[in-house]
Parts: C-alpha cells; sequence; structure tokens
C-alpha cells in the first residue's frame, strides 16, 4: 500500500516551520482506501508569501487542530505504508520531524513522483507537478493545497505504475 501525502508549510525547512496543511491518500494500486486531510494550526504566523501561494490565512488556521492534536492519527495512517510524494524529501523531513516532536518514529520507504516521472517519462521541460499535470491531462484542482496537490499526484502515481515497463 501506498501513502500518497501532501503538506503546505509556513517555509522551506522543518525544524523552524510549521506544517499548515495535510492530506495523506492511502492508495492500493488501484483505488484510495483511507484518506486523511486536515488544516493545521502551525502555532506560528504564515508569512504573507505562504498566504498568497496556498490561499491559506491565518484565519482559517486559528481553529485547525495543532499537529500534537493529529500526530497519532497521521503516524498510524503512515505506518507500514510507502511513503509517496512529489518532491517526497521535502514532505517526508516536515512528517518526520514533526511526528518525532510528539514520540512518533517515521521509518517508512519512500517513492519520489519527480524521479518516477523523469524515468518513465523523459524529456518534458518541467517536472513541477503544475507542469507534469498539464503535460499528462491530468486534472489539477485546488493547485497548493495538499487535497487538491495530493489529489493530483494519486492520478500522476497511477499512470506511473501503469507505464513502468522497467520496474522503476
Amino acid at each position: 500500500m501506498y501513502a500518497i501525502v501532501d503538506i503546505e508549510t509556513t517555509g522551506s525547512y522543518a525544524a523552524g516551520n510549521g506544517i499548515i496543511e495535510i492530506s495523506v491518500q492511502v492508495f492500493d494500486g488501484e483505488n484510495v482506501v483511507e484518506k486523511f486531510e486536515s488544516l493545521i494550526n502551525p502555532g506560528q504566523n504564515i508569512p504573507r508569501y505562504i498566504q498568497a501561494f496556498t490561499g491559506i490565512t491565518n484565519e482559517m488556521v486559528v481553529d485547525a487542530p495543532y499537529f500534537e492534536e493529529v500526530a497519532e492519527r497521521v503516524y498510524s495512517i503512515l505506518q507500514g505504508n510507502i511513503f509517496v510524494a512529489h518532491n517526497v524529501n521535502f514532505d517526508y523531513s516536515f512528517v518526520k520531524n514533526h511526528l518525532a516532536l510528539y514520540g512518533y518514529t517515521l521509518n517508512t520507504k519512500k517513492l519520489c513522483t519527480v524521479r518516477l516521472s523523469r524515468q518513465i517519462f523523459p524529456g518534458y521541460p518541467s517536472y513541477s507537478l503544475g507542469n507534469l499535470c498539464h503535460s499528462l491531462g491530468i486534472e489539477l484542482e485546488n493547485r497548493h493545497r495538499a487535497g487538491g496537490d495530493a489529489t493530483a499526484t494519486v492520478t500522476l502515481f497511477k499512470l506511473l505504475l501503469q507505464n513502468d515497463t522497467n520496474d522503476a
């Protein structure tokens, strides 16, 4: 089973920044069989440029749960599944770091849909999620929101599995 993950954050590195939204979609190779999605109160101000980029404002997360409140659920949905994300090390580092703060040790295999896309669909000018979805005809709704990006990544991953003739 695969846990396809997308997060939105207050910045680019896990140690000094918070998660503001998370989406985890458990995918069995055919269908999404479980889903967890939530805004997260990062306990810090969301910078203006992040608010502009994601559309997620400080007001939207004020009543959202803190990561500590969802950590057990996030850990349980990820545990035993392969962690899949577009640019996996970014999402994995944040989720692993945040889980560790509350006593959970995430140790799962990782798959990167950027790396797989370069192998299975070589030659595209850009492998950003938006550009790749456009090139492959994948609908991408709610760009730069965890749920929209995770749903598009599920569709992309399904396409990658269907086109993987070399066991990438």
